[in-house]
């Protein structure tokens, strides 16, 4: 859960297209042939802003400026070569801790910090945002957008409440499903992928980087996945860019034809690289809240909660979802911002709860904080509502089970409430967060030696990953610098 303010309506931009009419007929950028075009490249760019804010709002950026003004420069100069010159292309890192990249209508390029500590050249960066400017020019984003939406979050409405209690109450609580990620991105087909690789090859040519970076680096990602496979993530570079053997092969047998130009980098080799991405963050970003063990600690709003041993917990950018196993997602509880204010009262009108029900609700005090509750049934289901004011800001808990359930799930319920409290100097000072370190080996060390020296916390196969070696007995020659991952208490923003 965030911080920042949440991203008024839900409206996919697929409905916003129904309102659309066909522009016409012109030339793909890319191939030269004629094409329809759902939307004209004015509407593009205006859905492409929109989608940007919910971007900023709903993920934010990473926050080392050194690594967002890298990215930026390098999408510059790759951006200059690109085929279409009527959008307007713009580059930054999202606080994202899986590796992914993606591209919005009318030029908007995001690299993940999560993928940005994976790469260990320029040019594999450059073969990367140059694949996603690839999207944009052979219009494969639009034709996406007319199918789905490119940023959506998945909030669902447990239409069981709705007409019951409140008009919108609908939209109050988030459905189970959202568990399995927040951003939703269409997959591109297998020839767009083809033709992205092969236009971010052209521009990193053109640019002067290494155009086979960009299959080596494919390769990579692929091994990412085979070591973090099983583990929960929100979502992957592979899951919306679909790699496959033979398109690594296809991405190195292009390469071989190409002329590389000649230009200085952004950054002067591998040391260069490091120097601008050491102090990323790694993993969970603590600032939108973590879990520790069951209790979900948020330093940045001050406040923690605790769900029930064992349920599934999922942290989204909007809510914090815990979902009961084995209980077909009908055993849930999701706690989410509903209004602003200091009284709790302001929740449900936020919430649109009948106003003949607004008299009923008192307010009592929940671990010194001002509290007010609703419980209803309606076809088959329990639903507990509960508002709490902390900081000027009122939260919502809900929490719901099927009735027949309820005697004994009720007492869970209540606990989660009832933990809902002012963050304690004690857990604030378990938070911990973990950043990016650049440590130079000596000669004859092997990975595993700089790794255990250096206070790393990444498993010894995720650290080769991350640094392009086959494995912790590697070898190091002197000088090499190597990528570790550093531990240390949570400092804030």
């Amino acid at each position: 859960m965030t911080n920042r303010t949440p991203v008024a309506g839900r409206a996919l931009l697929a409905a916003a297209l129904a309102f659309s009419v066909l522009v016409g007929c012109s030339r793909n950028p890319v191939t030269g042939r004629p094409e329809m075009v759902l939307i004209s490249t004015g509407e593009e760019v205006k859905i492409g802003r929109e989608e940007a804010k919910k971007v900023e709002a709903q993920m934010g950026f990473a926050d080392l400026q050194s690594a967002r003004s890298y990215v930026q420069r390098i999408g510059k100069n790759l951006a200059v070569y690109s085929p279409r010159t009527d959008v307007d292309y713009v580059f930054d890192v999202v606080d994202m801790p899986e590796p992914n990249a993606f591209a919005l209508p009318g030029g908007p390029v995001y690299v993940s910090r999560g993928l940005l500590a994976l790469a260990n050249s320029e040019d594999e960066l450059a073969g990367v945002i140059g694949h996603e400017i690839g999207h944009i020019a052979a219009r494969h984003v639009v034709q996406r957008v007319s199918v789905t939406a490119p940023f959506a979050i998945l909030v669902g409405i447990p239409a069981a409440i709705v007409g019951s209690v409140s008009k919108t109450l609908g939209a109050v609580v988030a459905a189970p499903g959202a568990l399995a990620g927040g951003l939703v991105l269409a997959s591109h087909s297998r020839g767009q992928e083809k033709q992205s690789d092969r236009i971010g090859m052209d521009l990193a040519a053109q640019a002067g980087y290494d155009p086979a970076a960009l299959g080596r680096f494919l390769a990579t990602l692929q091994r990412e996945e085979e070591l973090t496979r099983g583990e929960r993530r929100r979502t992957h570079f592979l899951d919306s860019h679909p790699a496959t053997a033979e398109r690594v092969v296809a991405a190195q047998a292009y390469a071989v034809g190409l002329q590389r130009a000649s230009a200085a980098p952004v950054a002067q080799g591998r040391a260069g690289m490091l120097r601008r991405v050491e102090g990323l963050m790694l993993g969970e970003n603590p600032s939108v809240g973590v879990f520790l063990d069951n209790r979900f600690a948020h330093p940045a709003l001050g406040f923690s909660m605790d769900f029930p041993h064992g349920w599934k917990t999922s942290n989204q950018p909007s809510f914090v979802v815990a979902l009961k196993p084995d209980s077909d997602q009908k055993v849930f509880a999701v706690l989410q911002q509903a209004a602003e204010g200091k009284d709790p009262r302001e929740g449900p009108k936020a919430d649109g709860i009948d106003e003949k029900l607004l008299p009923q609700l008192q307010v009592k005090h929940v671990n010194g904080l001002p509290t007010t509750r609703f419980e209803t049934q309606h076809k088959g289901m329990t639903y507990l509502l509960a508002w709490i004011a902390h900081r000027g800001t009122v939260y919502r808990i809900a929490c719901v089970a099927p009735d027949d359930q309820w005697p004994q799930l009720g007492p869970a319920c209540e606990a989660v409430v009832g933990s809902f409290a002012p963050l304690s100097s004690a857990d604030r000072g378990r938070i911990r967060e973990s950043r990016l370190r650049v440590v130079t080996a000596t000669g004859g060390e092997r990975l595993s030696d700089v790794l255990a020296r250096s206070g790393n916390v990444w498993q010894p196969e995720k650290a080769a990953l991350a640094n392009a070696l086959e494995g912790p007995a590697a070898r190091l020659s002197a000088g090499t610098q190597v990528k570790v991952s550093v531990s240390r208490p949570y400092r804030g923003r």
